[in-house]
């Protein structure tokens, strides 16, 4: 399960990532789609109980 999570937080930390980037260069698209994709690895971890409080979880 540690695999998991490990990659769970992952896919988090890069949408947030990918989030940010598109914030900065102002692309109203690119921050949809990360948006989406951000949402979606926050519901994953979630659903799957893992914590995702210290990587800046909503």
């Amino acid at each position: 399960m540690a695999g998991f999570m490990e990659a769970a937080l992952e896919r988090v930390r890069v949408a947030r990532a990918r989030l940010a980037a598109a914030q900065a260069d102002d692309d109203a698209f690119e921050e949809a789609q990360a948006a989406e994709e951000l949402e979606d690895a926050l519901r994953v971890a979630r659903d799957h109980g893992v914590r995702v409080d210290g990587a800046g979880g909503r």
